[in-house]
C-alpha cells in the first residue's frame, strides 16, 4: 500500500507587531489668568466747594453775631457732602476762641445768628447802660441763670441790661466770685460787638462803657481785693 505523506503543516502567518500608538500629547497647562487687583477705594471725604458768595443777606467775609460765641467772621459759604447727602454750610472764624463753627444755611435762623447792631439799636444799648440798676430780690441762683440766660441771647440790649445791673463802682459793696465772672462776660460780648461796629479794639470798647457806667453811678469800676480774686 503506498504510503500516505502527511501533508505539511502550515506555517503560522507571521503577526505583525501592532503599531504601537503615540502617546498623546498633554495640552499644554492653560496659563491661569492674571487677576486683576482691584484698585483700593480712598476712603470717602466729604467734598467740599465754595458754592457762592452769599446766602440768607449774609456775606462771605462779614462779621455777624451767634448768640452763644458773640462776634465771629464768616470765612466761607461752603457745600459739604458728608454721607451722601449735602449740606450748605456757613463757615464762621471766632478768632478770639481760635474756633471754626459750621452751621448749616437752613438752620442759621433757628440759632438767631444775626447781622451786627445798628444805629438804632446800639443807641438803644448805650442807653440801656445809662439807666438805672434793677436788681430783682430773688435767690443768686435763680439771678445768675436769667443773666445768663440774657448773655446766651445774642440780644445786644439784654447783654447791656446784665453788665448795668453787675457794674459795682468803688462805693459799692464788692462782688462775689460768680457775679463777677459773669459781669465780665457780658462786658466782652458788649464790647466785642461795639468795638467791630465801631471799628476799634476790644479794649478801647471796655473803656468807652465803663466809662458810661461810671459817670452813671457816680464812682469809677470797683476793684476785685487781692483775696478775693
Amino acid at each position: 500500500m503506498p504510503t500516505q505523506k502527511k501533508p505539511a503543516p502550515r506555517k503560522a502567518a507571521a503577526r505583525k507587531p501592532a503599531a504601537r500608538k503615540a502617546p498623546a500629547k498633554k495640552a499644554p497647562a492653560k496659563t491661569a489668568a492674571a487677576k486683576k487687583t482691584p484698585a483700593k477705594k480712598a476712603p470717602a471725604r466729604a467734598k467740599k466747594e465754595t458754592v457762592r458768595r452769599s446766602a440768607l443777606g449774609f456775606r462771605v467775609n462779614e462779621h455777624i453775631v451767634y448768640p452763644a460765641h458773640g462776634v465771629g467772621l464768616i470765612t466761607e459759604i461752603s457745600a459739604q457732602e458728608i454721607a451722601g447727602m449735602e449740606l450748605e454750610l456757613f463757615v464762621i472764624n471766632f478768632e478770639k476762641e481760635k474756633m471754626v463753627l459750621r452751621v448749616p444755611i437752613n438752620k442759621a435762623e433757628q440759632t438767631g445768628m444775626r447781622k451786627l447792631a445798628d444805629n438804632k439799636v446800639m443807641d438803644g444799648a448805650i442807653r440801656t447802660l445809662k439807666g438805672r440798676a434793677r436788681v430783682k430780690r430773688t435767690m443768686w441762683s435763680r439771678r445768675a441763670q436769667e443773666y445768663e440766660a440774657k448773655i446766651n441771647s445774642g440780644d445786644l440790649i439784654a447783654i447791656a441790661e446784665v453788665v448795668r445791673d453787675l457794674f459795682r463802682n468803688e462805693n459799692q459793696p464788692e462782688q462775689s466770685y460768680s457775679e463777677r465772672q459773669l459781669y465780665e462776660a457780658a462786658l466782652e460780648r458788649m464790647a466785642r460787638e461795639v468795638a467791630t461796629v465801631e471799628k476799634t479794639t476790644e479794649d478801647a470798647a471796655i473803656v468807652k462803657l465803663e466809662a458810661i457806667l461810671a459817670k452813671t453811678t457816680g464812682g469809677a469800676r470797683r476793684q476785685p481785693s487781692a483775696d478775693a480774686a
